[in-house]
């Protein structure tokens, strides 16, 4: 088998600040062999219509694609917020934002299904499907009037239980309960791989099917999410790329970690960033490779 997709380097590791100099970003991509970006608010905060088309155009010309979009995840962005004042505000940002995601040209949207750390043994799954459900009822069909898809990520364990959407079985009832054209779900393999141990990435890429739609590529011990490059871990690389490549998935797979090298105020040389992509692609062909 061979790679179908394409890497694309995590925005929040380009863009430090908002506004931030989109042709220096352009310039590092390229000598990195870096082809595509995940972009996020940092990108597009603050810019007007005029603005965000020239933005795009600017990555278009490069031959750099802005094919996904984080949404914001912070703890005043849960769209499965139990509070209908709170929620109906977080939806109203999110309908926004997509809007601008799909003026910077994005592919796909990636929303945290909710970003409260609380038990959901305790607070009962039903509270935040209803809540999530009057969310979705708003924001799908925004997704589909911008063309995006709008990409549910699979989350971390809480410390005392499962969170909405740590677990495989979420997303087989997410699917089932909300399935819509544009309703995806985006594969974290590190969060896979802190909820389900070592057959969690392939066990969410089950659970998720045919809707997977995006992918966070990145590595750890198993037991904290510290967003390694792949192979600097503990995770088999070997399934996972062999399922992207027999389902041919052909957009960009997001790196969602800086370079596994020292940085100057958080500013990864551009040497650095070559050398991760082209760790990446060796890990790739060798696991595509090995029998």
């Amino acid at each position: 088998m061979k790679k179908t997709w394409k890497w694309a380097a995590c925005g929040y590791n380009l863009a430090y600040e908002k506004n931030s100099d989109n042709a220096e970003i352009i310039k590092l991509c390229k000598y990195a062999g870096i082809p595509a970006v995940e972009a996020n608010p940092y990108f597009t905060e603050g810019k007007s219509e005029g603005e965000l088309e020239r933005m795009r155009r600017q990555y278009e010309e490069a031959g750099i694609g802005l094919e996904s979009f984080h949404l914001p995840f912070s703890a005043e962005d849960d769209i499965a917020c139990f509070y209908e004042t709170q929620r109906k505000e977080i939806v109203r940002r999110m309908l926004a934002i997509l809007e601008v995601a799909s003026l910077s040209g994005s592919r796909v949207a990636i929303l945290h299904p909710s970003t409260n750390r609380f038990n959901l043994e305790e607070e009962g799954i039903e509270r935040y499907l209803l809540s999530m459900g009057k969310s979705l009822e708003v924001l799908l069909p925004k997704a589909e009037e911008s063309g995006l898809i709008l990409a549910l990520e699979n989350m971390l364990p809480g410390l005392k239980g499962s969170r909405l959407g740590s677990r495989p079985e979420h997303f087989t009832l997410l699917s089932a309960k909300f399935g819509h054209p544009h309703l995806g779900f985006c594969l974290d393999t590190g969060h896979a791989f802190i909820a389900g141990g070592g057959s969690g990435p392939m066990d969410f890429f089950e659970a998720m099917g045919e809707h997977v739609a995006a992918f966070h590529i990145q590595d750890n011990p198993g037991d904290r999410d510290i967003h390694l490059p792949p192979g600097h871990g503990l995770i088999d690389w070997k399934p996972v790329f062999d399922r992207m490549a027999s389902m041919n998935f052909a957009d960009s797979a997001c790196i969602e970690t800086p370079p596994f090298a020292p940085a100057d105020h958080y500013r990864y040389s551009s040497n650095a960033w070559k050398k991760m992509i082209q760790e990446s692609d060796n890990l790739v062909e060798k696991c595509l490779n090995k029998d």
